[in-house]
């Protein structure tokens, strides 16, 4: 069984802060991921830094990120989580992408064979690192890595030989990432027009 593990522990800056906690359509984008994640697996948990104390009383577990920052840091506390429920792979989505596709869990698995450790989402011709599908064992190249002086999740997806799955863009792009109150108000139009 997969675990899945919502990213929620960027700082929103671009949104004003507390991105977890936007509201979208009447409930919060943590609560959209939640539901998503919830359909896939029930061994979920929530990425989130330290100082978001804000993000509270959603039923699942926190993973307090220690490892470097930004989304990596989800990774790290991704696969740890998934480690200590017995899991040998992760989904990880981020909380500010509420449109995936319900299939990215199928797809995602039936993509990644051995000796691949991940498989990330792509559409329109650009990579979601944030979105995928990790082998637990992963992790074991994570600090290797961050002794280079890089920590980006992309560069660490590439360094671990991801492979990607691409979805199609129709009306709107399936990995929509809502980083600014104007995505936000895009977003709402997008709820409306489906």
């Amino acid at each position: 069984m997969i675990a899945v593990v919502v990213l929620a522990g960027g700082a929103g800056r671009r949104i004003g802060g507390d991105k977890p906690l936007q509201m979208l359509a009447g409930r919060s984008l943590l609560d959209h991921a939640l539901t998503l994640a919830q359909c896939w697996s029930p061994l979920v948990g929530i990425s989130v830094r330290e100082s978001a104390s804000a993000v509270h009383c959603t039923g699942a577990p926190y993973l307090i990120d220690t490892v470097g920052g930004g989304p990596i840091a989800g990774i790290a506390s991704a696969l740890a989580f998934g480690r200590s429920k017995g899991s040998s792979f992760v989904l990880t989505i981020p909380c500010d992408t509420p449109f995936l596709p319900t299939d990215m869990p199928k797809r995602l698995t039936e993509a990644l064979s051995p000796p691949s450790t991940a498989v990330i989402a792509a559409s329109g011709g650009r990579l979601h690192p944030s979105c995928g599908l990790w082998r637990v064992g992963a992790d074991a190249a994570l600090p290797a890595y961050l002794a280079t002086g890089r920590s980006s999740l992309n560069g660490f997806a590439k360094a671990l030989g991801a492979e990607s799955v691409e979805w199609p863009v129709a009306r709107s792009d399936p990995f929509f990432n809502i980083n600014s109150k104007t995505d936000l108000i895009e977003a709402e139009q997008i709820f409306k027009d489906r």
